[in-house]
């Protein structure tokens, strides 16, 4: 079973994520992934110098994250930027997200953990059982941003505002984590949720 997982920045994704994997989920995590790509050597790296110029590095060979996020996501971002990086890093993480899925059983509940998964759902190259979208309001995540990943607000708001939006994550999801709600509740829905997939991949056809 094939599970797609998504959400908003800072909308606790990450948690549900890991909570899932507690439970015996098989996470392919397009984060790490795409960092992946981008280390010395990686396969994206020398197509993002090429295609950026030379400030998108680091005098280390490593990529200048903060650069590449103020020209991609920030005030210094041209029209396309998004879409050339995209042209470069999409196709080499499916093909790694493809490469995990070889080594898993028949049996094993295979979550893709895709931050962006409403942009891409017309063209990245999986079918999904369910997907799941975990939301919280934008305020709550904009405080998340600023107060534990140390953004400034404009900084905040400009991620939020490169993304998809909550109503076009909805519109792709069967079901929606609420991660407004005390965590308690929270682990307990995400283990309803593992319980009932459970279930369905031992129902008979």
């Amino acid at each position: 079973m094939r599970i797609g997982l998504t959400g908003g920045i800072a909308a606790g994704k990450s948690t549900v994520s890991a909570r899932f994997a507690e439970l015996g989920a098989v996470i392919i995590d397009y984060d790490a992934l795409a960092h992946r790509i981008v280390e010395p050597g990686g396969e994206a790296i020398a197509r993002i110098a090429e295609t950026f110029g030379p400030d998108a590095l680091l005098a280390d060979g490593t990529l200048n994250r903060s650069w590449m996020a103020d020209h991609v996501f920030g005030a210094h971002g041209k029209p396309g930027a998004r879409e050339r990086l995209d042209a470069i890093e999409h196709p080499l993480i499916y093909r790694l997200a493809a490469q995990q899925e070889q080594s898993c059983a028949p049996s094993d509940i295979i979550i893709h953990d895709v931050p962006l998964l409403a942009e891409v759902i017309d063209s990245i190259p999986f079918r999904f059982d369910h997907i799941i979208t975990v939301e919280a309001p934008v305020c709550m995540r904009l405080d998340r941003m600023i107060e534990e990943r140390g953004m400034s607000l404009e900084q905040a708001e400009g991620r939020i505002r490169h993304q998809s939006s909550e109503s076009e994550r909805r519109a792709i999801a069967d079901m929606v984590i609420d991660s407004a709600q005390p965590m308690t509740k929270m682990m307990a829905q995400v283990e309803e949720i593992y319980q009932y997939l459970l279930e369905q991949t031992h129902t008979p056809a």
